[in-house]
């Protein structure tokens, strides 16, 4: 079993975090899979960012707030 250090993007209105999380790599068919705390981890950020929490996605990602571009 292997342990890969990634960080996941989870998109939200107008904002992006960027959550750490270690993939883990087996010989099994469910490789790569994440560990039960971090797929909770991604939930706890999503749940933050849609009722507008930002503090409380703060503590567990980097946030980030998306501005359109115009061309």
């Amino acid at each position: 079993m292997t342990r890969k250090s990634v960080a996941k993007l989870v998109h939200e209105g107008p904002y992006v975090a960027e959550v750490d999380v270690d993939l883990i790599i087996t010989d099994e068919e469910w490789s790569p899979y994440l560990s039960l705390e971090d797929a909770h981890k991604l939930d706890d950020v999503r749940q933050a960012l849609r009722r507008g929490d930002i503090q409380a996605a703060a503590r567990l990602a980097r946030v980030f707030k998306l501005t359109p571009v115009s061309v």
